[in-house]
């Protein structure tokens, strides 16, 4: 039996890949920094290391046909010495990435791109390890959305771009479609755009969680030059907070495209956002 490398295996995505992994009877092997608190089904084989010091990932790798990779941001410099490592061991890998409003018919992005251009260029490491390679262009994660608890919780959401539509997914989604690519032929070389199954405005997303939460909630529209002074402390990159700000306001006047590529793969409809809302309720009461 093959044996699966999942990286962020204690994450948002990378715990249900594992525990879908599991549960069809796949041997797994979880990359954690922290296995006592890793918490992970019990016939899951549980290793230690970090993508961002790729001579702790080498180890994991022994032994392993194939890797799911989801790049945790920022820098992404250690990128190529983890993909070369897994190119010396794998033969297939499965990369999380994201597509934006920028992204040419090609798949080619603009230099105002940003948040994506990391993505992008793990991606470009990845074409060139010989590895036989999958992409998932992934577009908003509905779980981003628990930024907004404690707001929530006091019944205001001050955030610029109420009006930015976007297509949520739903990260057990995101999951299913890797677990799908990594355990099924025909997806070597393939680049899949996923998405939610429909467009919400952020507005729109606040109130979805107001009615699922039980409780009143108003969205308030914040300056975005606002926005960018209460990011920059927090994420340390003024290029990348830009990018991020010029992003959001594209989905005001072009909404993130809407795929059908989740029901395509999976033979199902893609879940909602108010499905997402209703399984993460207790996380915004």
């Amino acid at each position: 039996m093959e044996k699966i490398l999942v990286t962020g295996a204690t994450g948002n995505v990378g715990r249900h890949v594992v525990t879908q992994l599991a549960e069809a009877g796949l041997d797994v092997r979880a990359l954690v920094r922290d296995p006592e608190r890793a918490r992970l089904p019990e016939r899951v084989e549980v290793v230690r290391g970090d993508l961002m010091a790729p001579e702790t990932v080498e180890p994991a790798l022994h032994g392993v046909d194939s890797v799911f990779l989801l790049w945790p941001g920022h820098p992404t410099g250690p990128a190529a010495g983890v993909v070369a490592a897994a190119a010396r061991h794998a033969r297939r890998i499965v990369y999380v990435s994201a597509y934006d409003p920028a992204e040419g018919a090609t798949g080619d992005v603009t230099e105002n791109a940003a948040p994506t251009l990391f993505h992008h260029e793990v991606e470009r490491l990845i074409r060139h390890s010989g590895l036989s390679w999958t992409f998932l262009r992934v577009s908003g994660f509905a779980v981003n959305t628990l930024g907004w608890a404690d707001q929530v919780r006091k019944g205001v959401v001050r955030w610029p771009f109420g009006d930015a539509a976007r297509a949520l997914i739903h990260e057990r989604d995101i999951a299913a479609v890797a677990v799908h690519a990594l355990t099924s032929a025909g997806h070597g070389g393939a680049t899949y755009k996923i998405s939610g199954p429909g467009l919400l405005t952020q507005a729109e997303q606040v109130r979805v969680i107001g009615e699922v939460v039980g409780r009143e909630v108003r969205w308030e529209e914040q300056p975005a030059e606002e926005a960018r002074a209460a990011l920059l402390p927090v994420w340390g990159d003024a290029g990348f907070v830009d990018a991020a700000l010029r992003g959001w306001a594209s989905f005001v006047t072009r909404p993130e495209e809407v795929t059908d590529t989740v029901e395509k793969l999976l033979g199902r409809p893609a879940l909602t956002f108010r499905q997402w809302a209703e399984e993460h309720a207790d996380d915004f009461r």
